[in-house]
């Protein structure tokens, strides 16, 4: 029998031979060096994310061929394939700071593009994993044979799969544009983010900035609000995007992950709320506790918890069902609606329409922020993007009024009525109005009866039940037992889309 094995041992020793070259990435001293910063490398970081023995590499060769007898790069400084999480399917990019600083050129720039347009393509979760510097100062020489590319396809994916950025190391440029698509933006302790870099600016502006000062995971994750959560380690960061994508479907249209039949998901009753809850709408409470009350415990994801702090964002179950949501924080500027939180809300309001998310609101605010700085910072913009947002989500809404809502700021949290909300509940201490009865009569110059009457109408959830605002007024200890109720209605999926969406 003819055996032709003789003729491909040149070939498959090849192949080891630039397999194990690309594995390498940029050497043991690169990798030394990168361990001394405190941070994993590119595959230590995908075998973080990934199950187990689950990722299955695309393009490890790039880069091992460059033209005019150029240094081969290993993978082009870009380590990215295919690989699963909970055995659910994804798509995985990351940035090799060991190879050219994780500099973007010609294969490097073809092997994103081919991994983001399998994800769009095959409808996968994507995520991005930040360590690099941005373009190849030698790709100026020459243009991109590939097009479009990843920054265009990561932009068409919003939307249709869930996409996670993490930010692990410093990230600029092109790399770093790419990751402000993602549903969700996650910077480790130690990492930054910007569009031009320290050189650059000096160039350009003539301004000494360190990478912390232009970009730093503190400033985005406080102040800018570019970024959403700050994870201590790099660990930290890959478990919150493990977490935030075992909530989210695969892709937009799929049933989520639900886990009815769970025993944390079982039906129980709050009645701590009352001790949580004050009933007089002047005193302060932490939103958080409440929340721990309703959620199935250990299911908590607080959402951008640094910015924006008068509102509460968050993911978590609710008997066993993925949930988003939105919540005043009656500890932070009573929790009025400020311009931070109104972005906040509404961008994920969006992933939770785009997803397919539950959306549960929980309102306890005196109304958008006033005053001459709020106003200078264009609340009113950001609160009318947010009611927008909240008028075309198509999904199970559920608002619940816990105790004060006042104008502007009743409707941007979903509580009008018939807002196509699932249920509408209040607890009875509801105190409601266009504006609050203390000041509201002052500023209309109301007489002292006027004022009373004002007071009284405002006091309990009576007046407006009687004109069907809300569906139900219910105990606080009842309260998680009713949403459950709510959700258990019906699957996602099954709730017709508005017209124009």
């Amino acid at each position: 029998m003819t055996t032709h094995r003789e003729g491909w041992q040149a070939l498959l020793q090849q192949l080891q031979e630039r397999t194990e070259t690309a594995r390498a990435m940029g050497g043991p001293d690169k990798l030394r060096k990168q361990r001394e910063r405190g941070r994993l490398n590119a595959r230590e970081r995908i075998a973080c994310l990934c199950d187990a023995e689950s990722f299955s590499e695309y393009g490890a060769l790039a880069g091992g061929c460059p033209p005019d007898s150029q240094e081969a790069l290993a993978g082009d400084g870009v380590v990215g394939g295919t690989g699963r999480i909970d055995g659910r399917s994804l798509v995985v990019i990351a940035e090799d700071f060991t190879v050219k600083g994780g500099s973007i050129g010609h294969p490097n720039a073809a092997k994103r593009t081919r991994l983001v347009r399998l994800a769009l393509e095959q409808g996968l979760p994507l995520v991005l994993m930040l360590d690099g510097a941005g373009e190849r100062a030698g790709n100026q020489s020459e243009r991109y044979p590939n097009c479009p590319n990843d920054l265009q396809l990561v932009a068409d994916l919003k939307g249709r799969v869930p996409v996670v950025t993490l930010v692990l190391g410093t990230s600029a440029g092109h790399g770093a544009l790419t990751g402000m698509f993602a549903d969700f933006i996650v910077m480790a302790a130690d990492s930054a983010m910007f569009s031009a870099g320290p050189p650059l600016v000096r160039t350009a502006l003539g301004i000494d900035a360190t990478p912390a000062e232009l970009g730093g995971a503190i400033m985005h994750t406080r102040d800018s609000g570019v970024a959403h959560n700050f994870g201590e380690t790099e660990q930290d960061c890959i478990a919150m995007a493990r977490y935030f994508l075992s909530l989210l479907p695969p892709r937009a249209g799929d049933s989520l992950p639900e886990q009815r039949e769970h025993p944390l998901a079982a039906p129980r009753s709050v009645e701590h709320l009352m001790d949580i809850i004050p009933a007089q709408a002047n005193q302060a409470y932490d939103m958080r506790e409440v929340l721990h009350g309703l959620l199935d415990e250990q299911s908590l994801l607080e959402l951008q918890p640094d910015y924006g702090r008068s509102m509460i964002a968050a993911l978590g179950r609710i008997g066993g069902v993925p949930c988003m949501l939105l919540a005043n924080q009656p500890t932070v500027q009573a929790g009025a609606i400020t311009r931070e939180a109104a972005e906040k809300a509404c961008h994920f309001i969006e992933v939770a329409d785009d997803f397919g998310l539950p959306l549960v609101c929980l309102l306890d605010n005196p109304g958008v922020m006033p005053g001459p700085a709020a106003e200078k910072s264009g609340v009113l913009k950001a609160a009318s993007r947010m009611f927008r947002a909240q008028r075309r989500y198509s999904g199970r809404k559920i608002v619940v009024t816990l105790r004060k809502a006042f104008g502007f700021g009743s409707s941007v949290m979903g509580m009008n009525p018939w807002d196509g909300q699932l249920v509408s509940l209040a607890l009875p201490s509801v105190n409601l109005g266009g504006i609050p009865a203390i000041g509201g009569a002052e500023a209309a110059r109301a007489s002292d009866e006027e004022a009373a009457r004002l007071r009284e109408a405002q006091s309990g959830a009576w007046v407006p039940a009687d004109a069907m605002a809300f569906d139900k007024v219910i105990a606080p200890a009842d309260l998680r037992n009713e949403i459950i109720d709510a959700l258990h209605l019906q699957r996602a999926g099954e709730v017709p889309r508005r017209a124009g969406n």
